[in-house]
């Protein structure tokens, strides 16, 4: 993502757009469990290779209280890193935070900009100047 950042900031791209930080921020808080911790009410199976113990969730909270998750699952009971499987899932659930930002930051650019004598008119309950012009 660093790479692609520099390159954007490189060429002068300074339209509203998500940057990294914007994606950092919308995080307040983040969770990560196994599969067998959530079956069981947080303890791990006894058999280390049990499937369970390979699947990794991340959760994270946004702002808005919404939240989103990703997983990590290891094919190899040898090669189980819980830090690893936690860097893992928290990437994949980053993935669905950018849309989720770009979603929101196209719905407030596609909103009409108001004049400020629009404003004024829209406070005072009156018309608006620019729609008595149009008429």
């Amino acid at each position: 993502m660093q790479s692609i950042e520099q390159e954007i900031q490189t060429k002068g791209k300074t339209a509203p757009r998500i940057t990294p930080a914007d994606v950092d921020a919308s995080i307040t808080s983040e969770h990560y469990f196994t599969a067998a911790q959530a079956v069981s009410g947080g303890d791990t199976m006894a058999d280390a290779a049990h499937p369970l113990n390979l699947l990794t969730f991340c959760v994270l909270v946004l702002r808005n209280g919404f939240t989103v998750s990703g997983e990590s699952a290891c094919a190899s009971p040898e090669n189980f890193d819980a830090e690893i499987g936690q860097k893992i899932a928290r990437e994949n659930a980053v993935r669905k935070v950018w849309p989720l930002l770009g979603y929101a930051l196209r719905t407030e650019l596609s909103r009409p900009v108001l004049s400020d004598a629009d404003a004024a008119a829209d406070l005072a309950g009156t018309p608006r100047p620019s729609s008595q012009a149009a008429g």
